[in-house]
């Protein structure tokens, strides 16, 4: 059994206590990004205000996007991944458990060099998308701009490790008779979320790259005036940043099916048009990055080729939300705090939907594009869908990651106050936009109707702080008073529920039998008590805790914390660290350990 002290969280290589640390580490960072989003709304609350004026009011609106997108959606969505996918295929561990690890070390390393920068220098400045040439030394030449491109960098590697790695564990590691159209929705949204990753994540990685060498070593690949392309810049970004959006919002979609099945008493409606839709959500999201630049210049064919394909993609996401509702249609529904957020979803994601289309209109996106609108479009999307998922699995899958049922009476009090304030914040902000109000500003003038609109707006995320505030009540009443959760606390349909809660180390003392979609509610209906094992019982091989992981992330923490500052010596160190902890992983025979059977007896395990 791993330790419990602070050094067996640091080595250890558990998919389930590498979630505990996503959530952890993401919850965290939410807080932040939920204080940067309030001083952003305290400041444009009344016109003309001084409250965050200039280069501060540019830094932390800059933060603000770039926390909420990379290091909260991103590692609470993992957080869930980690916890649930191996248990619902069926599986012990992921496929490369120090991988893992890895990526986990290397997105916190990567978090935290982006927001040491608050003390060291400055923070970025040139907002989340850090366009050229506002990214270039030129017009920002403090630090900032590189805590961005080197922390991300680090951060990004970190995700791409961790999306191979489920790709390839729900490929392997499925329980004999898991065919892959028996998969639950969860885990089939997280495979093609994975195969988004591997393939956005690339593009990223490289603009990040260009973007460092120009800041740190005078290369011209964005830099006008030295012959580069600004707009090179926003196609690479964005043909990371719209599939970012899918890989956001997939997982969440997961979770809504596997929650709204679950509390209706139903089978998901439409199994095998839901799996298609999700395929082809992802396949049509690698073809519409150009809406986020119809202004630039690129001309009406160009424009009409990406309006249609944004228009398209509306279909799979439109077939899902009938699907939900349908399965809703004739169910015996449950309201918990996890399916009123997965209902509160379905009206939000719709109208965020709306005026997507809106929006993919190049002659209307002409008069939206970087005006409010935009904010109040893309905030009820990645908050009414992926903040709301996030918080649907949290409540849902809590009893299986600690143990404990989440209090359901403050979990309501969360939900009616979160979602009021969300739709209170980000509504009026629709009309903000029509009104003429542009993004990224730090103060308007009075006699633009936007008084209003503004006020309201800074009042509902005072009421989502509140609701922010009850999620973190419950949450440490239940750790220190919670009750003990049974087994299958919610009547579940997926393999999850047919082991302990929290799981033991090992997750299945026998693998079981998968016979049908939906594998544990079929083993209940036939009166089973417990799945059907595809094996006898016999030793069960575990990976070891490694300390490497760690080491490896501070290097590269070293290491990027040196080029910001354009200091190579610091930075040749930390790479050393990296290069020397890889070579002493590659000549380490580390085969792991073996849980016999007769302690699995000991442990009472029923067989």
């Amino acid at each position: 059994m791993e330790e419990s002290s602070i050094w067996g969280w640091i080595t250890t290589v558990d998919h389930k206590r590498i979630g505990i640390l996503y959530l952890i580490s993401g919850g965290f960072f939410f807080a932040v990004g939920g204080l940067e989003a309030l001083l952003i709304r305290i400041q444009l609350m009344f016109p003309n205000a001084k409250f965050l004026v200039g280069d501060e009011y540019n830094q932390i609106l800059s933060m603000h996007g770039t926390t909420m997108i990379f290091l909260v959606a991103m590692p609470l969505l993992f957080a869930l991944m980690n916890a649930v996918v191996p248990l619902q295929i069926g599986a012990r561990d992921v496929a490369f458990p120090f991988l893992n690890a890895l990526g986990f070390w290397m997105y916190f390393a990567g978090a935290l060099l982006l927001n040491i920068s608050w003390l060291f220098g400055g923070a970025p400045d040139a907002g989340w998308t850090s366009y050229a040439s506002l990214a270039l030394p030129d017009y920002s030449p403090g630090p900032g701009v590189n805590y961005y491109v080197l922390g991300l960098q680090i951060s990004g590697i970190g995700t791409l490790m961790s999306g191979i790695n489920f790709l390839v564990t729900i490929i392997n590691m499925r329980a004999p008779g898991m065919s892959y159209l028996r998969l639950p929705m969860f885990t089939w949204a997280t495979f093609v979320t994975s195969a988004l990753i591997l393939f956005a994540f690339p593009p990223l990685t490289a603009g990040l790259f260009m973007m460092m060498f120009d800041r740190l070593f005078g290369s011209n690949f964005f830099s006008v005036t030295g012959g580069g392309n600004v707009i090179i810049w926003e196609h690479i970004f964005w043909i990371f940043g719209h599939p970012e959006v899918y890989i956001l919002v997939l997982p969440a979609f997961g979770v809504f099916s596997d929650v709204l099945s679950n509390f209706s008493k139903k089978r998901i409606f439409g199994y095998h048009s839901m799996v298609f839709a999700l395929v082809l959500i992802g396949f049509l999201g690698f073809m519409v990055w150009l809406h986020h630049m119809f202004t630039v210049g690129l001309g009406d064919v160009a424009n009409s080729v990406f309006a249609i394909a944004t228009m398209a993609i509306s279909v799979p996401t439109g077939i899902k939300v009938f699907n939900w509702l349908f399965t809703m249609w004739g169910g015996r529904l449950r309201f918990t705090t996890a399916m009123l957020y997965a209902s509160g979803f379905i009206v939000t994601f719709v109208m965020g939907g709306v005026t997507g289309i809106m929006l993919a209109v190049p002659p209307a996106d002409f008069q939206f594009h970087d005006s409010y609108f935009v904010v109040a479009h893309f905030h009820y999307v990645i908050l009414g869908g992926t903040v709301f998922g996030i918080l649907a699995g949290v409540y849902y899958w809590w009893p299986k990651m600690f143990g404990s049922l989440l209090n359901e009476k403050l979990g309501k009090w969360n939900f009616w106050t979160f979602f009021l304030g969300m739709h209170l914040t980000f509504f009026p902000q629709h009309f903000l936009g029509l009104f003429g109000m542009p993004r990224r500003v730090f103060t308007w003038s009075p006699g633009y109707r936007l008084e209003l609109g503004n006020y309201l707006s800074t009042i509902g995320a005072f009421l989502m702080l509140i609701g922010v505030i009850f999620m973190v009540i419950n949450v440490l009443l239940t750790l220190t008073k919670g009750a003990p959760a049974e087994s299958d606390p919610w009547d579940g349909r997926t393999l999850e529920w047919t082991i302990s809660s929290p799981p033991p180390e090992y997750n299945f003392a026998q693998l079981p039998l998968v016979r049908g979609v939906d594998a544990w509610w079929l083993e209940k209906m036939e009166g089973n008590e417990k799945m059907t094992p595809s094996e006898p019982l016999g030793a069960i091989h575990m990976p070891n805790a490694s300390h490497l992981p760690f080491v490896m992330a501070v290097g590269l923490f070293i290491s990027g914390f040196g080029f910001v500052f354009q200091t190579s010596e610091v930075g040749a160190i930390g790479l050393i660290v990296v290069i020397a902890t890889l070579f002493i992983r590659s000549f380490q025979e580390d085969h792991g350990h073996h849980i016999e059977p007769l302690e699995l007896s000991e442990k009472g395990v029923n067989h």
